[in-house]
């Protein structure tokens, strides 16, 4: 994806506040030899491109006054009640060194798998992103997750899923190969309620009484 960004001279908190008054939205572009960079972006474009996974996950083209680079978004600061974003950080991208990124999982093939056609279940997607590690070249913008071989009793885990050459999986804590996606049964089929016993014997009616 590419985007426009402009050159920001001044800083601090009041010219940041006079900034975003003008419809734009201060930021930063750090790493590689360069020294930290400041930026402002036009906010109206930016709030669109945030809603659009790629411009999480993908290498970005940033063009300022014609001359284009290489980012990752990094960091996005955003008012707590209000449609505003307030501070936008980029991390420039080197072609040979390895990044540690998190890319979204896109599921499918989930109702072409027994476990939902005939078995009563649904998939559970108990982790939507994964941490990987690649060169800039070997970023995926996703990665596809077939689940079409789910059945009842099953679960997908973390090595289950074939990665794309030169990526590589991060994980964090001591479970090693989390679970992906777990099946879970919805449609049990349940016993229908006992028919009420019959009575051991009518009621007798009440007797008449004397007149």
């Amino acid at each position: 994806m590419k985007f426009v960004a402009f050159e920001r001279s001044k800083q601090g908190t009041g010219a940041s506040r006079r900034l975003r008054i003008t419809g734009r939205t201060p930021g930063i572009v750090y790493g590689g030899a360069s020294a930290p960079q400041l930026i402002e972006v036009d906010h109206n474009a930016l709030w669109h491109a945030l809603k659009k996974e790629a411009f999480h996950s993908s290498i970005l083209s940033m063009d300022i006054g014609g001359t284009e680079s290489q980012v990752l978004l990094r960091d996005v600061q955003v008012h707590p009640y209000k449609q505003l974003v307030l501070h936008v950080d980029f991390q420039r991208v080197d072609a040979t060194t390895k990044l540690h990124m998190k890319v979204p999982l896109h599921f499918s093939g989930d109702d072409q798998s027994v476990a939902v056609k005939s078995e009563g279940c649904i998939a559970n997607h108990v982790i939507s992103e994964i941490d990987v590690l690649c060169l800039p070249g070997d970023l995926p913008e996703f990665i596809s997750v077939d689940l079409s071989g789910l059945r009842k009793g099953s679960s997908l885990h973390l090595a289950d899923i074939p990665m794309p050459k030169g990526v590589k999986t991060i994980t964090h804590g001591s479970d090693k190969n989390p679970v992906v996606v777990s099946v879970v049964v919805v449609a049990a089929a349940e016993e229908a309620p006992a028919a009420p016993a019959p009575e051991a014997a009518a009621a007798k009616p009440a007797a008449k009484g004397k007149k």
